[in-house]
């Protein structure tokens, strides 16, 4: 006879379950992932061959500068929020709704200001633009 009581076990939780769930869970995410790869891109912008155009006065002038301030029709905007650029042009076009334009942009400058100020004209219902380049210097 065996009166020795056989030895218990102490209770607790089986984790091989939760083991796999998190290898799961790790598995979707990782998948489910998007990996953008921000970097800026060091390029030198081309000049411009071709004809030059002659600026007419019913026109919409943006300027920005290497540092990103934008100018419209040659006055400084005050700081580079889209909202303050989108005044400053209601206040340089008034109602006219079809004035061109055109943006000067220096070859250094970061394109998100260059999007900035296409998406504030667009917003404004502005719609003809074109960017302005320089005629390289004949040596």
């Amino acid at each position: 006879m065996n009166l020795r009581p056989s030895p218990r076990k102490s209770p607790g939780v089986d984790v091989t379950p939760l083991i796999d769930v998190v290898f799961l869970l790790l598995i979707f995410f990782m998948v489910s992932t998007t990996f953008e790869r921000e970097s800026q891109i060091m390029i030198e912008l081309p000049e411009a061959t071709g004809e030059e155009v002659e600026h007419k006065k019913d026109e919409l002038d943006i300027t920005i500068n290497i540092s990103g301030t934008f100018f419209v029709n040659q006055r400084e905007v005050v700081n580079t929020e889209i909202e303050t650029l989108k005044q400053a042009i209601r206040n340089a076009i008034g109602d006219q709704h079809d004035l061109p334009v055109i943006i000067n942009a220096d070859a250094r400058t970061p394109h998100q200001s260059v999007m900035t100020a296409m998406d504030a004209a667009s917003q404004l219902g502005l719609t003809k633009m074109t960017f302005s380049a320089h005629r390289p210097i004949s040596e």
